[in-house]
């Protein structure tokens, strides 16, 4: 496992990024969906800046709307000090990714994004040395040239984006090239699994496929978990939401942890045999329209870890009983809502 690490929350992901780049001698690929100049102790705006002043190549991707705070003003100190900055988002398309590549030799890749919102949350970002390096950054070219870069050394190679068939890979996920990889992926490791799964999201709003692939699994026999916060970073919409399909499939036999912590990573473990660390949200927005990247494990030792941070969060919190449950009336409308965004969705974007 000496060539990946997990780091469990926001600040110890930002620390070794922010080292990283410090330690930047050639290039800086970042792509972030929230990325803002209001960092306290990790100031990666500035680093950026003066990185970009020393001639490195920085090449740095944002969506409009999750980096809606990052001013016009602010582009243009990064601009000016040589970095590149681009956006890929499609009309209600989002560019959902968090990526980050330093001299083509390390990567990361998770759920961490860049905004002092998120420092004591729970998350999970991992660290990539060696080979898998080269696909992390074949991944970043495809959303480079997505969002318009024009740069000929982050132009595709030759036989560069062919997908590694071994124990760890990468997985990219575009609706706008019409790549579904992950709802693929989803239901093949779903409906394969033997004896336990166990997903982690911040935000759960599940497709009818999704509720009834977990459903099928429990009929089977396995053990299905799902650890989500209590509280999430946005309270008014995201926790009735929550809660009501938590009652809901909790019902059908699905265990369901609630952290007390704010926890935004994105996990799927099968069997304790195979595993997935991304960016990627339990709800039709992620699996449907969003640019969403991946990495899956099938190595045991790191496997092995991910289960152990799993098993430390569900430490620190509470099993919900829908026995003891008392929804409100308006939850009652949260699906029908859903499913009718989910429609105009696909109306308007399909």
């Amino acid at each position: 496992m000496k060539n990946y690490k997990f780091f469990n929350n926001s600040e110890k992901a930002w620390k070794v990024m922010f080292e990283a780049i410090s330690g930047a001698k050639k290039s800086i690929y970042l792509e972030m969906y929230i990325f803002q100049n209001d960092m306290e102790k990790f100031d990666f705006f500035n680093l950026l800046k003066e990185k970009g002043k020393l001639g490195l190549q920085i090449k740095l991707i944002i969506d409009s709307f999750g980096s809606t705070s990052l001013s016009n003003s602010a582009i243009s100190e990064l601009e000016k000090a040589g970095v590149e900055i681009l956006s890929l988002s499609y009309l209600l398309h989002r560019m959902h990714r968090k990526v980050l590549v330093v001299d083509e030799r390390i990567a990361f890749i998770g759920g961490v994004n860049i905004h002092q919102t998120a420092r004591f949350w729970n998350d999970l970002m991992v660290s990539i040395k060696g080979k898998l390096v080269k696909k992390v950054v074949a991944s970043f070219r495809k959303s480079y040239i997505n969002a318009g870069g024009k740069d000929p050394i982050l132009l595709p190679k030759r036989n560069e984006f062919t997908t590694a068939k071994d124990d760890i890979w990468i997985v990219d996920h575009s609706p706008v090239r019409k790549k579904f990889h992950f709802k693929r992926i989803y239901k093949k490791y779903l409906n394969n699994a033997k004896n336990s799964i166990i997903l982690i999201t911040p935000y759960f709003a599940p497709q009818r496929w999704l509720s009834g692939a977990l459903h099928q699994a429990v009929l089977r026999g396995v053990n299905v978990e799902i650890l989500i916060p209590q509280t999430t970073d946005h309270r008014f919409i995201m926790d009735r939401v929550n809660h009501f399909y938590v009652y809901k499939l909790s019902k059908l036999g699905i265990t369901f942890y609630m952290g007390e912590k704010m926890n935004h990573a994105k996990v799927i473990i099968i069997d304790q045999k195979e595993a997935m660390v991304g960016s990627l949200n339990l709800d039709f927005v992620s699996f449907d329209y969003n640019s969403e990247v991946g990495i899956f494990f099938k190595d045991l030792e790191v496997v092995s870890k991910l289960c152990y941070i799993t098993e430390e969060w569900k430490k620190d919190s509470i099993l919900f009983d829908y026995k003891t449950y008392k929804p409100k009336w308006f939850d009652y409308i949260l699906s029908p809502i859903i499913n009718l965004i989910s429609i105009f969705y696909k109306i308007f974007l399909d």
